[in-house]
């Protein structure tokens, strides 16, 4: 008979041969292991997720349960924070969160000092245990000592607020910083009034404050450092276009110890700010107004009325004044020692005139005037009478200042020191020598720059002038100025110090020589930068003459320079500290040169350019000694990198440049 063998989850009788019976029977038995298998693996999987679930929540729970001060209101933790001791304490809290450095930079000096006095009250009656582990750098109140000047200077991306409140925190427990400078600005994340304001609530004793391309400030953030700090004296404001009138009456009224003003380029302010900085701010003694588009009579007359016991240092640029600005600082301008007078494109003749015979000026000192049209020979005549203790004056851009009025001026400028002529092209030789015929004795110092007017005359005066008072003189960039004016002027200025003929393309030897010859003091410093036609032979004569006074000599782009120079100046030089051979010919024998000399004490040496000196000049470069402070071997292409790796490293205290 068949057997039957029940297959299946139906129950049916399944029939099969004899011989796969047993087959059958063991693969049932398989089957029912692997679903024994997967059940067990599913329950267990199913019961470590759920012991996972309860551990997550037992943490959850016991992670509720612990307390924590994030969970206290902005009050409560104010509170806790401003008792916080010492400025390690309080500067490890700043470092926590943001939300704790916010409310830490929220608390005023005057109220840190409140709850350390209060605190030190209700402990004093007892023992401190742990006084013996009190870290030196703390006095007894657990407070930093006070740094005697704290300055801080933040610039470009690292300018935010963040910064700028975790450095109020940190300074604040030294007593606060004195002198913030805040130039530029993080382009997303940027100083706003609330960095400013942080800085102000910790910092009581701030005296100085720049803020120089800083978009996002406003009139807030310079009202709270009005309220906060007190004794302000110096305030620069710069390219801040969202500050107005406003915030500098709040400077003005909270702020009455300024002592300087600068502002540029602010577009907000206008009249009525200067207006009260001059009523609140008597101890005015410097103001800085540039391009300030709104800034007008008003405003300035204001300031210089009120201010006219103090007021000193006055520079204006760049504004739409008119000739009663003027006037009104040639009437109260009493204490005016130095006056700048920049780009004034509305203020004419009459202006300068009527300033200069206010009488007002009488103690003005130095005078600068740039590009303004109203600067005439007539004007400059008047200020020449009524400024009688002028010592110097620098016009530039000046174009309707001729010889004449240099005539004029020097026969009234009695105690007259520095003139500085820059592209003052009607100016020419013949009035520069009828200056000099006729100017005071205490003229020492005479510059001529860019002036075009300034080139050689046909028949030199019959009588020269002889100028032994002059000590300094530069005459730059004037290309028709060539040997035989410099023939002249070596025979009338016989007691020259400094020399200054940079860029005088045409000079060569010959109109050097006699200079060099009829100077009798000794020349100090010489600066022949850019006259490619001078030779060996003008710096020998040079050298030997004047070697044992010269200090200082530039040859920068003098390509008619060789070792033979380095020879005599490595020979007589004793006090030379400054020598610039700058794309000059000199090879690796001239380095060998000054080096070997013991008695040549160089403190800065340029061989900027010198494409002869090569890695041979090292070895020589090191034994320079001790003296030399900095050394440039910039585009010296063939030392190569790893000579000025060991160079530098030979010369550690030396700053090389490569």
């Amino acid at each position: 008979m068949p057997a039957f063998c029940a297959y299946g989850d139906g129950g049916c009788l399944v029939s099969a041969p004899a011989e796969l019976s047993g087959l059958f029977c063991r693969g049932a038995v398989q089957q029912q292991q692997q679903q024994r298998k997967r059940a067990l693996v599913a329950a267990s999987a199913v019961a470590a997720a759920a012991a996972a679930e309860c551990v997550r929540a037992a943490k959850k729970r016991r992670q509720q349960q612990l307390p924590s001060l994030d969970a206290l209101p902005d009050e409560c933790l104010f509170e806790i924070l401003r008792r916080v001791p010492g400025g390690r304490g309080r500067g490890a809290s700043a470092c926590v969160s943001r939300r704790w450095l916010a409310l830490l930079s929220s608390i005023r000096a005057s109220e840190l000092a409140q709850a350390v006095a209060a605190a030190a009250a209700s402990t004093r009656a007892l023992p401190d245990l742990n006084e013996e582990f009190v870290m030196e750098e703390e006095d007894k109140d657990g407070e930093t000592p006070a740094d005697p000047c704290v300055e801080r200077v933040l610039e470009g991306k690292g300018a935010t607020d963040v910064r700028l409140a975790a450095m109020g925190v940190v300074a604040g427990s030294r007593g606060g910083l004195e002198k913030l400078a805040v130039r530029g600005s993080h382009p997303t994340r940027g100083v706003t009034d609330q960095g400013l304001s942080a800085v102000a609530r910790g910092s009581p004793n701030l005296s100085s404050l720049a803020l120089w391309d800083v978009p996002l400030i406003t009139d807030a953030g310079l009202a709270e450092v009005a309220a906060g700090c007190p004794s302000l004296e110096r305030l620069d404001i710069s390219r801040c276009p969202l500050i107005t009138d406003k915030g500098l009456i709040a400077v003005a009224q909270g702020c009455p110890n300024l002592v300087s003003l600068t502002i540029e380029a602010c577009s907000g302010v206008a009249n009525e700010g200067l207006r009260a900085i001059g009523s609140f701010c008597k101890k005015l003694q410097a103001v800085n107004i540039k391009n300030c588009v709104h800034v007008g009579d008003q405003g300035i007359s204001s300031l210089v009325c009120s201010a006219t016991a103090s007021l000193a240092k006055i520079r204006l640029q760049g504004l739409t004044i008119t000739d009663a600005s003027l006037a009104v600082i040639g009437y109260y301008g009493k204490a005016v020692t130095d006056l700048t007078l920049a780009r004034l494109a509305t203020v004419g003749e009459r202006g300068f005139w009527v300033m200069a015979n206010a009488a007002g000026l009488q103690n003005l000192r130095c005078m600068s005037v740039t590009s303004c049209p109203g600067v005439t020979d007539l004007a400059l005549s008047s200020i020449a009478k009524f400024c009688p203790s002028l010592k110097q004056l620098y016009l530039r851009k000046c174009g309707h200042v001729s010889d004449a009025g240099l005539t004029a001026f020097t026969e009234s400028a009695k105690v007259f020191e520095n003139l500085q002529l820059e592209e003052c092209n009607r100016v020419t030789l013949v009035g520069i020598l009828s200056f000099l015929r006729n100017c005071s004795q205490k003229f020492r110092a005479l510059s001529l720059v860019k002036c075009m007017g300034i080139k050689d005359i046909c028949s030199a005066p019959a009588q020269l002038p002889l100028c032994r008072s002059l000590r300094f003189l530069t005459i730059k960039d004037c290309p028709g100025f060539t040997d035989a004016s410099l023939a002249v002027v070596g025979m009338i200025c016989p007691q020259l110090e400094q020399v200054d003929l940079s860029g005088l393309g045409e000079v060569t030897d010959n109109g050097l020589l006699p200079l060099i010859q009829s100077s009798e003091a000794g020349l100090i410093k010489v600066d022949l930068s850019g006259c490619k036609n001078i030779t060996d032979v003008a710096v020998s004569s040079l050298v030997k003459a004047h070697g044992k006074s010269l200090k200082k000599v530039s040859l920068e782009g003098c390509s008619k320079i060789t070792d033979a120079s380095l020879f005599i100046i490595a020979e007589n030089c004793s006090e030379l500290a400054e020598l610039d051979l700058s794309n000059c010919m000199v090879s690796d024998y001239g380095v060998a040169i000054l080096s070997s000399a013991s008695h040549l004490k160089l403190r800065v040496l340029s061989l900027s350019g010198c494409s002869k000196v090569t890695q041979k000049s090292v070895p020589f470069l090191g034994n320079l000694g001790k003296s030399l402070e900095g050394l440039n071997l910039q585009f010296c292409n063939m030392i190569g990198n790893h000579n000025i790796a060991s160079l530098e490293k030979k010369l550690w205290w030396c700053d090389i440049l490569a």
